[in-house]
Formats: structure tokens, sequence, C-alpha cells
């Protein structure tokens, strides 16, 4: 096991051009599961790239258990990397695909089969071991491609997108089996994924990025419950939360957020929060998880303006669409609670689950 650390590492393809990735500090810990998570093209997987000695960097430092690696081989830096397209021998069977990096580094036969047999074992491959690779399903193939890795006993596992080929039952179950080896075998590993649910479900922290940057990094439940900018809040949660564009308005010394269909007064503590000082009728947007709104069927009062746009029906419960105007939002029902499209309902957006993004974006109560 080593830790992995960047400091204002960067990579530009073109003298001119916008970086890859952009001056970026990061401390990974010894033994920690590290998620790289962010959408397609944002950089995950070229300084995942930068960590193994796949690609060079433009500038900066990158130490690998505290020691600099810029200018060490890929070989020479005790790292593993396992793709999204496992990249095996498809004429070697499962065992010779795991014995291969060890035949390269000319390990004797007997402490080879060792090194293999624990593998195997960690992964519950010992059935498999004598199969050709096209006798193998996918969630097989992904072990055999993860024990080769393993077999080398690296201080860093680097993982790129490692279960996107995979379906959707085989992929939680495979996830499962990654947590259960990480807990097993500990060790450093790094992982980029595009899909939130894997950060979630398997990082002991996340690092979300954008275009290059990585825009906030934290343990799984803050980045959900404190999301830094707008960007964060709506990439992370499945369904995303949801965002309303009104203004701030402090009149009488109260602070009240408007838009169309919502007037909230923000109480005191919130207020003072924000450090209110600017001028009234300041734009900023409120965001509201699905979980945080409260949707109930009319009791014959006024009419709120709110009406459900759509019905997601999920099992254990529901998502329902609400419209009021130009405000969307989504609110997390009780299967059974009997909403159907088009009818009006009232909708209450409580305080201590809101958030407010300010022009920038940045999230003004993180």
């Amino acid at each position: 096991m080593a830790s992995v650390e960047l400091h204002g590492v960067s990579k530009r393809y073109a003298r001119d051009g916008v970086p890859a990735v952009g001056e970026l500090d990061l401390a990974i810990e010894d033994g920690e599961l590290f998620v790289l998570l962010g959408p397609s093209g944002c950089g995950k997987s070229t300084l995942l790239k930068l960590i193994g000695g796949l690609e060079e960097s433009s500038g900066g430092e990158i130490r690998i258990g505290g020691r600099l690696v810029n200018h060490v081989s890929p070989g020479r830096r005790d790292v593993a990397m396992v793709f999204q397209n496992y990249a095996l021998y498809p004429h070697m069977s499962a065992r010779d695909n795991v014995r291969f990096p060890l035949r390269m580094a000319k390990v004797p036969r007997v402490e080879a089969d060792a090194a293999i047999d624990r593998a195997a074992a960690a992964l519950a491959l010992e059935p498999l071991l004598g199969r050709k690779v096209h006798e193998l399903s996918g969630g097989e193939r992904q072990r055999v491609a993860v024990a080769r890795a393993l077999v080398r006993d690296p201080a860093v596992l680097l993982m790129d997108e490692p279960l996107s080929n995979l379906d959707a039952l085989l992929r939680t179950h495979t996830r499962e089996e990654l947590l259960r080896l990480h807990r097993d075998v500990p060790g450093t590993i790094v992982y980029v994924t595009h899909d939130q649910v894997e950060a979630m479900t398997m990082g002991d922290r996340i690092g979300v990025m954008e275009r290059g940057r990585l825009v906030q990094v934290a343990t799984p439940l803050e980045v959900y419950r404190r999301p830094r900018n707008r960007f964060v809040a709506g990439f992370i949660g499945t369904p995303p939360m949801s965002f309303i564009d009104g203004l701030l308005d402090e009149r009488d010394g109260r602070l009240s957020f408007r838009a169309e269909g919502v007037e909230l007064i923000l109480p005191a503590p919130l207020a003072q929060a924000l450090r209110v000082d600017g001028p009234n009728d300041r734009a900023c947007t409120l965001g509201i998880r699905p979980e945080a709104v409260e949707v109930v069927h009319p009791n014959g009062g006024p009419a709120s303006g709110w009406r459900v746009d759509v019905v997601e029906h999920l099992g254990a419960d529901s998502i329902v669409g609400l419209r009021c105007g130009d405000a969307f939002v989504r609110g997390r029902v009780r299967p059974d609670s009997g909403f159907a499209v088009q009818a009006p309902v009232d909708v209450r957006l409580p305080t201590e689950g809101l958030h407010l993004f300010d022009a920038r974006g940045d999230n003004v109560l993180a």
C-alpha cells in the first residue's frame, strides 16, 4: 500500500489548448478507496493515466509512497491498472492471464503459483482458472482482470470504469465483490467512474471533477448533503436535486426567496448564515432533494398552482414531477400515494432541506 500525492499536476495536449487536467492538488491516503467521479470528458481517466505513467504530465509533481515518479516508467511505479475493456489475452486461459505479469517479471514458478492462488481465492476464481477467456461471462472476465492486477501486489491499484460494460444486476454484484475484496485485501485503490451510485456506495472519499478541475473532495455523505456548487448538487443523487431560479429579497429585516409558485420566508439563523448585505432582488437558485419535498393532496383551500406533471413508479417508492409555471421539482412519495398526472397538489419546501446557490453557482450554505 502507498499514498498518492499530486501537487499542481496538469496536462495539456496542445501548447495553447484548454488543459485536460489543470494544476490539480490531491492527497489520497494509504489504504484508501478513492473514487474520481465526473461526466465524460472531465479529465478523470486522464488523471488516472498520469498517476499510472501512461500519460506524461505537463506540470506539477506526482508522488507514490512519498517517491517522486514523474519520470519513472509505468512498470517501475509499483502500480497496476484495470481497464474498462479488461484487456485480457483471448487465446490464454484465465490462469495464464493472471500469470502473465509474473512471467514478464521472471518470478519463479512456485512463487508465482502461490500468488495466483491467493488472488484467485480473494476473488472466488478457483473454478474458472482453467477456462479460456471466451468461456467466461463479463463479470468473470472482470474478476480475472482484477486478479491479474492484484497478483503483483501493487502499492496502488488503478481502476478505469471497470464495471461500465456489465449489465445492471451484474454491476451490482461485482461492486459488492470489489468492496469485499478491499475489506479482505486492504490496499490503495483509485477508482474512476461516471456512475454516481458506484461512487456513493464504494468510495471512502469522492473527488468530483468538472472540466479538468477537482470541484469537491469529501466523503460520499458530505458531498450529497453539502455539495459545494450547483454542478455537484445536480450530478450527485438519483433522481438529481431540483433547482428553481428566483430572487433573494430582504425587507423589514426578513429574508425571503421568491419565484413563480414559491415564496419562502427564510428563518433567522439561515438568513444570518447567508450574510445578506447586498441589494434587494438578488438572483439566486434554490435547490432541494426529492426526499425533502413534501407533496400533499389539496385540502380544499386556495389553489397553490402546483400540478403533477409526471409520475415514475419505482416499486419501493415513486417519483412525482411537479410543475408550477416554469418551476419544476421532483418529490419522492410512497407508491400508494395516489397522485395522478395533472392533478392539483400542495407542495411544501421545508427550509431545513434547502440549498441556495448564488449567480456563480456556489452553494452559499456549504
